[in-house]
């Protein structure tokens, strides 16, 4: 069959244009259908396609009608499924639980297209009309709900996903072998319950052979009844994610039933990557969505690009090092300098590269010559509390990438956007990085997430002291000041995180009161699955040493938290005065420089002020609203008497 260029199949329309009766896989997702490879469900479509599988998409489908799974009939070998590239439940409510207004990952933005826990639905959905075909579930919501897993929108411990969505495996992690291990098997005729074999996988079995060389994790029946259970049961998984060290797990169930995770898969070889990123994608989304607008999130990666895989950043409350691994893979410098040529030539590049990174900008290679041959330390961070005496820190790699991408012809500016590791960065000897990035890849303000600056809190985040982030701030205004350019620092905060206490908050606003810095915008912590900080957060210990923490559960505290960090706003004024007021801190209300709000008097009076001043404005717009109604009225009248 001639090979088409084109987006795959999503009708049986397209299946008869390419020749195909039944195509192998369905790919169901809870994304728009863009063929970007940004996008998890083109990655592994168009990685099925150049192994010589058929497969189709269903994107979005109607969860509510049971015939929008069947648009593309039965597969030869397999559904498989993905809620999309965030989880369904973070794409759907912000931290308070609220709603959101938009889906930038849906046309034009729309909210509800998709359900809540969408893979676990899509699969029920499947189930009832496909009894016995195979179902894989893939993705950030399959990879980080994998075992049993606390819920913050239900406020439970949730089963595995694979118990609630009666599918029959789980690809989690960087999936690209393992789906095509998966494929291979199903294609030579082996039943999918028997495979069970593959790295990078989790089943489900009754058949107690299969976890005779496993961890026997606590069952779910007793993790979600106790939450010391729960920690003990989560580190041990969290110190079972490395592709070396990791392994097998088992988790019991009732009725005799195990969901059993395999190791992780090895990290992707640097060809393997490039291998990845050169597949034939359209680099857009499918042009059924012109109508409704287009899919927003193809603005952000559009002209960006992808450098690298793997944190070993160790941030307590992100699930990276759960999915992707410590251990960072990257692509070659032909692979990345050929993509930003092809984006070079979209008729919408305007000559600006808007991102070259990944999970961490400046990583570019594993993090010591270890962790190739035996993989990270499993009681050892690689940056937390310190610096270990092993990293290796260069920067020279990713400065050479940065140079040749800023040379290519019709290139004006190359961003780094993804953010930087400013520990890491300091701990480079050689400043030329330091100083190109300020030089050529900032534009004005730089992102960078200290996250807090409380000792206490950050210790809680695994993240470095606060003194670090100093040393940072003053060695970025200096460099600046040498080149001559005035840019700024932009620092992301985190309120009541694990940890933190309002005098922790109280002391966050002081610092920022010194710094004469007000943030724009505050994120609350968002306990979302599988983190470290989730699982502090839900039993108020910190798995790794099984210690008590303090957590903010009270949404009103929560307020006066995220208060504080913006306590300059007058709409948060009764929040700031009654947390310094719980904590006895009146030293801070009054009229002295370091004091972070006036007395209460003085402050409703100049709200009264405020309010009065409006009500002026409000009725002084009214009565000019009024003249110059009269005033229109008036030439129209003379106009119709003339007539």
């Amino acid at each position: 069959m001639e090979a088409i260029h084109d987006f795959l199949p999503i009708s049986k329309e397209d299946m008869k244009r390419r020749g195909i009766d039944r195509l192998d896989f369905v790919y169901v997702c809870g994304d728009a259908y863009v063929d970007h490879p940004s996008f998890g469900h083109a990655i592994i479509t168009r990685l099925l396609e150049s192994y010589g599988y058929s497969v189709g998409i269903i994107a979005q489908p109607d969860w509510k009608d049971d015939a929008s799974i069947s648009v593309l009939g039965e597969p030869r070998l397999g559904f498989l499924v993905s809620g999309g590239n965030m989880d369904s439940m973070v794409n759907h409510y912000s931290v308070s639980k609220k709603r959101r207004q938009t889906d930038a990952f849906s046309p034009g933005g729309v909210m509800g297209k998709r359900p809540d826990y969408a893979s676990i639905v899509y699969c029920n959905l499947i189930r009832r009309t496909y009894k016995h075909t195979p179902i894989i579930i893939g993705g950030i919501e399959g990879s980080l709900r994998r075992l049993a897993h606390y819920d913050y929108w239900s406020n439970k411990v949730k089963r595995s996903i694979l118990m609630d969505s009666g599918a029959d495996l789980i690809s989690y992690g960087m999936g690209e072998r393992s789906i095509i291990e998966i494929a291979e098997a199903l294609a030579a005729g082996i039943d999918v319950k028997d495979i069970t074999y593959i790295r990078g996988t989790v089943f489900r079995t009754q058949d107690p052979s299969f976890i005779e060389d496993a961890i026997l994790l606590p069952s779910y029946e007793e993790i979600s009844t106790n939450k010391e259970a729960y920690a003990k049961s989560f580190y041990t998984q969290y110190q079972n994610t490395d592709a070396f060290s990791a392994k097998k797990m088992a988790e019991a169930y009732p009725h005799g039933v195990y969901v059993v995770q395999n190791p992780p898969q090895k990290p992707l070889s640097m060809q393997e990557m490039d291998d990845v990123y050169a597949l034939p994608y359209m680099r857009t989304y499918h042009p059924i969505y012109e109508k409704d607008g287009g899919i927003p999130a193809i603005s952000e990666v559009k002209f960006s690009l992808i450098s690298n895989r793997g944190c070993f950043g160790g941030c307590n409350f992100c699930a990276l090092t759960f999915h992707q691994g410590r251990i960072v893979q990257t692509r070659s410098h032909a692979s990345i300098l050929a993509e930003a040529e092809c984006m070079i030539k979209d008729k919408d590049f305007k000559g600006y590269i808007h991102d070259v990174g990944g999970p961490t900008a400046n990583f570019r290679h594993p993090s010591c010559q270890k962790q190739l041959t035996k993989g990270v330390c499993m009681n050892r961070q690689c940056l937390f509390p310190k610096p270990c005496k092993n990293l290796t820190v260069d920067h020279k790699d990713y400065l050479k990438l940065l140079r040749k991408l800023r040379a290519l012809p019709g290139v004006k500016k190359v961003f780094v956007r993804s953010g930087i590791r400013f520990d890491y960065l300091l701990e480079d000897p050689d400043d030329s990085f330091f100083r190109e990035l300020c030089q050529y890849h900032v534009s004005g303000q730089l992102k960078v997430a200290p996250e807090h600056i409380s000792d206490n809190v950050l210790k809680y985040m695994g993240k470095p002291p606060v003194v670090v982030y100093d040393r940072f701030k003053d060695k970025y205004r200096k460099i600046n000041e040498k080149i001559g350019k005035k840019q700024y620092l932009v620092p992301y905060l985190m309120s009541s995180h694990p940890g933190s206490t309002l005098k922790d908050a109280i002391a966050l606003a002081e610092y920022l009161r010194d710094l004469g810095y007000m943030p724009e915008q505050v994120q609350d912590f968002y306990p979302t699955p599988s983190t470290i900080s989730t699982c502090m957060y839900y039993t108020g210990l910190d798995p790794a040493t099984m210690e008590p923490v303090y957590v903010a559960h009270n949404p009103h505290e929560k307020a006066m938290q995220r208060a504080l960090i913006q306590y300059r706003n007058p709409k948060n004024y009764d929040l700031v005065y009654e947390a310094l007021k719980k904590e006895h801190r009146e030293d801070l209300i009054g009229f002295d420089k370091h004091c972070l709000i006036r007395p209460r008097k003085l402050a409703e009076e100049r709200q009264g002020q405020s309010r009065k001043k409006k009500q002026d404005s409000k009725y002084q717009s009214k009565d000019k609203r009024q003249h110059s109604k009269k005033a229109t009225q008036r030439p129209r009248a003379n106009r119709k008497g003339k007539r």
